[in-house]
């Protein structure tokens, strides 16, 4: 099953000597290339390592359960330990074979976390909110970086619209898949008579682009300038800092006026029109190579409704694989992993699925 990893060592020991060369340091991004195969290579080998040394134990045992001279009780302590070693060994078997799949290129990079208020109003927008927080948290948890380029509040503390830039160690591998539209169920602080209202939300994770990913002629490129406001259109300065930057050949337009310069203002713009553009031409190929996309979990569409958060029940249900936990306050607190990781768990099982059939 693992004949291609019996040169593992070697490999490792290759990439070891590159990275102790110092000329690899010079170029940031072969570094980092060579680092991430690294870390891989180094989790196969020693997964592969203890695979080895577990099959011999597994035939040692055999050949003393064989041994019609051995001590009974010797030989039903064998067996005992055979049926556990039986159970560590699929385990190590799956392990090692998650780590085989083909890698999503986009795995290691930085995210853009856009939070869009929908049906719901208000109730929606502060849902917006909550979620931007809970995403704060567990980015904090996972030693991240959140930086917000772009927002619109509304006077309540809820937001129209919320980008963030999410940075750090497999960002887009662990929030791929939180694309979708998250729902909301739950007593508005305004309703009187206690009736549950059902709000929504959309979220889109889309990987960072960069510059070698993706060329904008800068004819395609409309630039507008505004002066920024607040809510209830209360001025936030008085010079015309905040931008609109148009690309004209597809029409996506981005805005952002968080920053009192209009430089900075552009700049994030253009770190958000590049990633939606480049998330634009990977959704229209991947559309062309698999027109069912089976071979996802669900359809990563962001219309599609993927999670409902139950405040009365202190549940959350994650539909695409019927998963509900009853730890509501967990995880709007940042707990993220009760939800994350079974959805992982699942397209991973999927994915070793097709790659045996």
């Amino acid at each position: 099953m693992f004949d291609n990893l019996r040169d593992i060592d070697e490999k490792l020991a290759v990439l070891e000597h590159q990275l102790s060369d110092p000329a690899l340091v010079q170029d940031q991004k072969k570094f980092q290339k060579v680092v991430r195969e690294h870390s891989t290579v180094s989790k196969l080998a020693s997964l592969y390592g203890k695979y080895l040394a577990l099959c011999q134990e597994m035939d040692d045992n055999k050949a003393l359960i064989k041994d019609e001279g051995e001590d009974p009780e010797l030989v039903e302590l064998a067996k005992a330990e055979l049926g556990e070693m039986a159970e560590d060994k699929v385990k190590l078997e799956q392990d090692i074979s998650v780590l085989l799949l083909p890698k999503d290129p986009n795995d290691e990079k930085n995210i853009f976390l856009e939070i869009r208020a929908g049906t719901g109003g208000d109730e929606a927008a502060l849902f917006v909110a909550d979620l931007f927080r809970m995403y704060s948290r567990y980015a904090e948890s996972q030693s991240w970086k959140v930086e917000v380029m772009s927002s619109n509040p509304i006077g309540i503390g809820g937001f129209k619209e919320i980008i963030a830039l999410i940075s750090g160690k497999s960002v887009y591998s662990k929030l791929k898949f939180e694309s979708g539209v998250h729902r909301v169920q739950r007593v508005p602080d305004t309703e009187t008579q206690g009736r549950i209202h059902t709000s929504a939300v959309t979220v889109a994770i889309i990987p960072e682009a960069e510059e070698v990913d993706l060329h904008i002629e800068p004819n395609e490129l409309k630039f507008d300038v505004y002066r920024s406001s607040g809510p209830g259109g209360q001025s936030v300065n008085t010079t015309d800092s905040a931008v609109r930057v148009t690309h004209l050949p597809t029409g996506l337009v981005v805005t952002c006026q968080d920053e009192k310069s209009q430089h900075k203002n552009k700049a994030k713009a253009l770190q958000v029109l590049r990633a939606r553009l480049l998330d634009k031409m990977e959704q229209e190929r991947h559309d062309k190579i698999s027109a069912d996309r089976k071979n996802q979990v669900g359809s990563g569409d962001r219309s599609e409704r993927i999670r409902t958060y139950n405040f009365p029940q202190g549940r959350v249900t994650d539909h695409r694989i019927n998963l509900t936990v009853y730890k509501l306050d967990q995880v709007i607190a940042g707990a993220l992993e009760e939800v994350i990781i079974p959805v992982i768990t699942h397209y991973q099982t999927e994915a070793l699925k097709r790659a045996d059939a």
